[in-house]
């Protein structure tokens, strides 16, 4: 486990920080709609970080097309980044994954992804920032 601090910040301090998409896709759960984002069609070479954060959590050459409408990545850089947590909200059962320093909701991961992680971390565009190499 990472030995960053958490980063805990009240609801009003994460409006000021974050854009209203932001906020409600991060702090509220949500998400963009498929084909929407500014990365789903994105492939710069770089570090995509949390946008609450910085922490970073995907290297862009883990980036796949998946045909889902969202950044794809096969593995998050280092596992301590990401937590996974059970979520059964809209009549499904999935695996939500979350920002571990900042609590922030990045999307959510599934067993269809190449090899040789065979995972899919579809993740929302306005949870992250890519900085570019």
């Amino acid at each position: 486990m990472s030995d960053k601090p958490k980063i805990i910040k009240s609801e009003a301090e994460w409006r000021a920080q974050l854009t209203p998409e932001q906020y409600r896709i991060t702090r509220e759960q949500g998400t963009e709609p498929a084909f929407s984002g500014a990365y789903w069609d994105t492939w710069q070479n770089g570090i995509y970080r949390c946008i609450g954060c910085g922490e970073p959590l995907f290297d862009a050459q883990t980036k796949f097309d998946a045909g889902c409408g969202w950044p794809s990545f096969s593995a998050p850089i280092d596992g301590d980044t990401i937590a996974e947590h059970e979520d059964t909200r809209h009549g499904m059962r999935r695996t939500e994954v979350t920002c571990r320093r900042c609590g922030g909701h990045l999307g959510h991961v599934f067993a269809d992804g190449p090899a040789p992680s065979g995972l899919r971390y579809c993740i929302n565009s306005a949870a992250v920032d890519l900085e570019t190499k």
